[in-house]
């Protein structure tokens, strides 16, 4: 019968990790549903990327209010998480704090862990004032519906309730409290349960160390239906960004090649295609499974944050186009995509939507100015420019639908090399003029 909390905690930490993995493997298969692209070039470069952005936070600082409060809950959430390590060992082999054998580093250890804490439950308050009294213009666009607020306000409660357990199971912990070092913050808590037996406070610490372990395999598992996603995603996210410059745009090979062809005098126009030759199965992309693996990633990686929107140009003057709902539709559809997958057998059954039209307007990527301000403003790396121009492509190459003003101008390009619809000859007309 002493072993039945051990078997219960192996249980409960077999179907959260369980769970949680299964999950990992639903969304790297969603994300494979993209495109293949090579992202193998200059690692060197790419791990510097990850380093300074995913790690160090680099963008986030750019504001620095907002920046400085991640960085103290992204820190202190994820180092006082190493003491999931020694809660696991407690709770698979039944001992208690087994770490303390360390002496005065383990202190040490426990002590910043709880400075931490304070800081972080600090932040996460400040935080949701700053989204729910204040209401920040960023967080109550048309794209913030009731699940995204919700999602974020959920996240900060979690963070607030695992801080507190945190500070309270330290605070009940007789055997902790008599070590006299490491009780930094916990001890002015102690207080609050003088007067209670031994017994009582073994059950309060016994009560907050089991929920903060079951609240953590929650978050855990919470992760994959939340904005919180980018807690792990932002590292690959970072490491596979573009290293191209800013506004160098894609060339499709297929078009590069016909163009090449129109230009050589010895190839016949009229020709066949060689044999062999594969051709594109569409320009563009109308639907999650044209963008390739890396821009579904970005989808996945979208923390919400709403700068990518606040930067952009042409939400600002009223535009419908949002940067950010542009992520959180790609991903909607991925998800849409994928319980089709999973309602199928892993097979695809035509569902009568795509990204195109159901989700993303045309009037939204139209209004878009290709000025690359969202893509520089994100802290993770994320590229909305680079899903706009496919859908662009698709627009242009496959359904001739540009806006009336941009076919004229690729009308006039075709025949005076020029935007104007003015003759070669009469170019230099202008300078007739008095």
């Amino acid at each position: 019968m002493n072993y039945l909390p051990n078997i219960l905690f192996a249980i409960a930490l077999i179907i959260g990790v369980g769970y949680f993995t299964k999950n990992v493997k639903k969304l790297i298969r969603n994300i494979k549903l993209g495109q293949d692209i090579d992202v193998s070039d200059n690692k060197s470069q790419r791990w510097k990327n990850m380093a300074m952005i995913a790690l160090g936070q680099s963008k986030m600082v750019r504001r620095p209010i907002a920046g400085l409060l991640h960085v103290i809950v992204y820190v202190g959430f994820v180092i006082i998480n190493i003491e999931v390590l020694e809660i696991i060992i407690d709770g698979l082999l039944g001992t208690h704090r087994v770490f303390s054998s360390i002496g005065a580093l383990y202190g040490f250890l426990i002590g910043s862990f709880e400075i931490l804490a304070v800081l972080v439950f600090v932040a996460v308050i400040i935080f949701w004032i700053r989204r729910n009294i204040l209401k920040l213009k960023r967080f109550w666009k048309s794209e913030m519906t009731s699940w995204p607020k919700n999602d974020a306000n959920y996240i900060l409660y979690f963070e607030m309730v695992l801080m507190s357990l945190f500070l309270i199971m330290n605070a009940t912990d007789i055997h902790f409290q008599a070590m006299n070092s490491g009780n930094i913050m916990s001890q002015y808590i102690t207080p609050l349960f003088d007067g209670l037996s031994e017994n009582s406070l073994h059950i309060i610490e016994r009560t907050a160390w089991w929920i903060h372990i079951l609240g953590i395999l929650v978050f855990l598992n919470y992760l994959y239906f939340s904005k919180h996603l980018h807690i792990l995603l932002a590292f690959p996210n970072t490491f596979y960004g573009s290293l191209k410059p800013k506004g160098q745009f894609d060339n499709l090979e297929a078009v590069t090649k016909e163009v090449k062809m129109m230009m050589d005098p010895n190839v016949d126009p009229f020709a066949a295609p060689a044999e062999g030759a594969v051709m594109p199965a569409k320009f563009g992309a109308s639907d999650v499974q044209d963008l390739n693996w890396v821009q579904l990633l970005n989808a996945y990686t979208c923390t919400e944050c709403g700068r990518c929107t606040s930067e952009c140009p042409s939400n600002q003057t009223g535009k419908k186009l949002s940067p950010r709902k542009i992520m959180m539709d790609t991903r909607d559809r991925l998800e849409e995509v994928g319980k089709n997958l999973d309602a199928n057998q892993g097979t695809f059954v035509e569902d009568g939507k795509q990204l195109l039209d159901n989700y993303i307007t045309r009037e939204e990527l139209w209004a878009c100015t290709s000025c690359n301000a969202c893509v520089e403003a994100c802290p993770v790396s994320i590229n909305p420019l680079s899903i706009i121009l496919d859908m662009r492509r698709y627009l242009v190459m496959e359904q001739s639908a540009a806006p009336i003003e941009l076919n004229n101008m690729m009308t006039n390009i075709e025949n005076n090399g020029a935007p104007w619809p003015y003759n070669q000859m009469d170019r230099l007309n202008w300078k007739n003029e008095k």
